[in-house]
């Protein structure tokens, strides 16, 4: 009778986790979206490392939304087809982060400053193309929140490309990123080309950005750059560990949110990035609570300590 139970047990959960976590991926179109998704989650949170320690975070944002002209401008060349979303917006990506790299150059203008001007002026702008076009309310919806589902192969081998490109030169410029983001002085000591190692860095997190586009969209992809190197920030204080838990942190996020918008029947962008979110809260509030926690034992043990001190000094004087 135990044996039939607990052979029943074992075939119920074979059946469940088919049903939960296999049966999803029999679809070419939805193992293709957790191949991206996966992908996407590794760069962002190995990119986003640098955007946390470096406090790039609204640059990050608007570097987001500047490439929405470029996005638009590519979508109404293609008539709308989503084909070439990912070279217009590529471009006007590269354009905008060297835009606000020059106007930044020797303190010229403050980087809030320049920050601000180019991102609203290419949102206005992006917004102005897109409201030309005919329905453009469902388009603008796609390209703010994503559009997993339609990633095609030609999409997926684009993000393959470039995600392994941008991971393959933060490991050749490893060394020199980090010391251009913790020691500015050193930096000039070594005579490291400072500004154009700058400048590559704002293209890297410009291409970061582009090959989530179609996972989470333009609106909530600083969520993704931030959010797991935020937690990994948490966890670890080295940039390198920090670069490995922010990227698996990043993968976890995107499966997780992944199936979630599955079962769920949600939006897969919202999905990760409220993922994304609970994980870095729970591991805050776990952490706020052993510091708690820590503290109440420290302070026991100093009450404990300042009672047993009057008893101690007085004992000496109480021998004969």
């Amino acid at each position: 009778m135990t044996i039939f139970l607990a052979g029943g047990f074992w075939a119920t959960l074979i059946d469940t986790l088919d049903a939960w976590f296999i049966a999803p991926l029999q679809y070419p179109l939805l193992l293709r979206s957790m191949e991206a998704a996966i992908v996407v989650g590794i760069v962002s949170g190995v990119l986003g490392t640098y955007v946390v320690v470096r406090g790039m975070t609204f640059f990050g944002d608007a570097l987001a939304h500047a490439i929405l002209p470029g996005v638009a401008f590519a979508y109404q060349r293609a008539n709308g087809s989503t084909d070439g979303l990912f070279w217009g917006g590529l471009g006007a990506g590269i354009l905008s982060a060297l835009g606000i790299g020059v106007l930044t150059r020797h303190e010229k203008v403050k980087e809030d400053t320049a920050i601000g001007i180019v991102f609203t002026a290419s949102f206005a702008l992006g917004i102005a193309m897109i409201s030309r076009m005919n329905n453009y309310a469902g388009d603008l919806t796609h390209i703010l929140f994503g559009q997993i589902l339609g990633v095609s192969d030609s999409d997926l081998k684009l993000i393959l490309v470039f995600g392994a490109a941008v991971l393959a030169v933060v490991a050749l410029f490893y060394k020199e990123f980090m010391i251009i983001s913790f020691d500015p002085i050193l930096a000039r000591t070594l005579r490291l080309p400072g500004e154009a190692l700058r400048l590559l860095l704002l293209i890297l997190i410009a291409v970061t950005i582009v090959v989530s586009l179609q996972t989470v969209g333009i609106a909530l992809m600083v969520a993704l750059l931030v959010t797991p190197a935020a937690t990994a920030n948490l966890l670890t204080r080295r940039l390198l560990p920090m670069m490995f838990v922010s990227a698996g942190l990043g993968a976890a996020s995107s499966i997780v949110g992944f199936y979630l918008s599955y079962h769920q029947d949600i939006a897969t962008g919202p999905a990760i990035v409220l993922t994304a979110t609970t994980i870095f809260l729970a591991v805050f509030l776990a952490q706020q609570s052993a510091n708690a926690l820590r503290f109440a034992r420290v302070s026991l043990r100093l009450r404990r300590g300042q009672g047993a001190l009057p008893s101690a000094a007085v004992a000496p004087e109480s021998e004969p």
